[in-house]
């Protein structure tokens, strides 16, 4: 019988990948998935409690909060408090960062960012749904508390990155520069199991992921990529697949399986887009990196820009590099 992997024990191994590992990271993504299984549960019950609705509140976006939105934030804001290894928090649905100023937290390593649950248009319809999370070393002086310029940091100084996804099953999915691996949970037992090992992205694909809804806001090189995916060409699988969920989590998670591009543009009425840069497009882009894709604005590597404000929007682009440098020319010639 093959011996099941925990996500602890993993994480746990591969501890000795990091020179100077003191247990502090394997902490805080025990953290994370433990908050996540308090999401899980909700998720699963959602047509029986008192957990489905709006709350009555807007986040910094603008953008009207969901109950479980709330509860989501609220889960995996507390675990990252009491686990101590955390010092400071940017949330997609706090408008300042959350700084941990206490003792134990202000002798923490890390600092964290998280969009705590994506897609939650979805919620009410039963469709899949996520969370998304970063981890980065803090830049200020350990002992004092952490400030926002510790969030403030390109990709390319990730420690670690992941999403869950909350569907027929909730899966794991997370990288430390060391590859993508993928953990399915067991609900009997409670405990997530190693079920996708080292991830990696289809060479090329068939699948495309955008609101084609908003085509006609779409800068011109965007509707020539589509135009291009529409156009009949067996050598190269054309026309696409077109698939699109509408939480990024899920269409990013499909099209990494199987093989597809996820598009985001910027539009005429918001050309920076909607994704926001800190917490949902570079944890996604540092992902797509470990499995052999690509990540781009269009025209940059998502991992080498460098984040004004924690709520700073970018155009998105994931996908295997073949589809995505595909998209990239489009831009150019346009």
């Amino acid at each position: 019988m093959k011996k099941l992997i925990t996500l602890t024990e993993f994480i746990i191994d591969r501890q000795g990948e990091f020179p100077d590992a003191s247990g502090d990271l394997t902490r805080i993504l025990n953290d994370i998935g433990i908050a996540t299984k308090f999401v899980h549960r909700e998720v699963n019950k959602a047509g029986l409690a008192d957990i489905l609705g709006m709350e009555g509140t807007e986040n910094v976006q603008g953008e009207q909060q969901k109950k479980l939105d709330v509860y989501a934030n609220n889960q995996f804001i507390n675990a990252l408090k009491a686990g101590g290894q955390c010092a400071a928090i940017a949330s997609e649905e706090n408008e300042e960062v959350i700084i941990l100023d206490n003792p134990i937290s202000n002798n923490a390593k890390y600092v964290v960012a998280i969009d705590p649950l994506d897609g939650s248009s979805n919620i009410e319809a039963n469709v899949s749904i996520g969370t998304v999370f970063s981890i980065y070393k803090r830049k200020s002086l350990i002992g004092t508390p952490a400030n926002e310029s510790d969030l403030l940091q390109p990709g390319t100084e990730l420690v670690a990155a992941g999403y869950t996804i909350y569907g027929s099953s909730t899966m794991l999915v997370y990288t430390t520069g060391h590859g993508v691996n993928g953990f399915t949970l067991d609900p009997s037992v409670g405990l997530f199991i190693l079920s996708h090992p080292d991830i990696r992205y289809p060479e090329s694909g068939n699948i495309y992921s955008v609101n084609e809804s908003n085509r006609i806001y779409f800068p011109e090189a965007i509707k020539a990529y589509l135009q291009f995916c529409h156009e009949d060409d067996p050598s190269t699988k054309r026309p696409y697949i077109t698939r699109y969920i509408g939480s990024m989590v899920a269409d990013v998670h499909r099209n990494m399986l199987l093989g597809g591009i996820f598009l985001y543009p910027g539009t005429i009425k918001k050309p920076q887009g909607k994704l926001r840069l800190l917490y949902e497009c570079k944890p996604m882009a540092f992902i797509a990196e470990q499995a052999g894709g690509k990540a781009s604005d269009g025209t940059r590597r998502i991992l080498e820009i460098h984040p004004d404000s924690i709520h700073q929007r970018s155009p998105f682009f994931m996908g295997p590099k073949a589809m995505v440098e595909k998209l990239e020319e489009f831009i150019r010639f346009f």
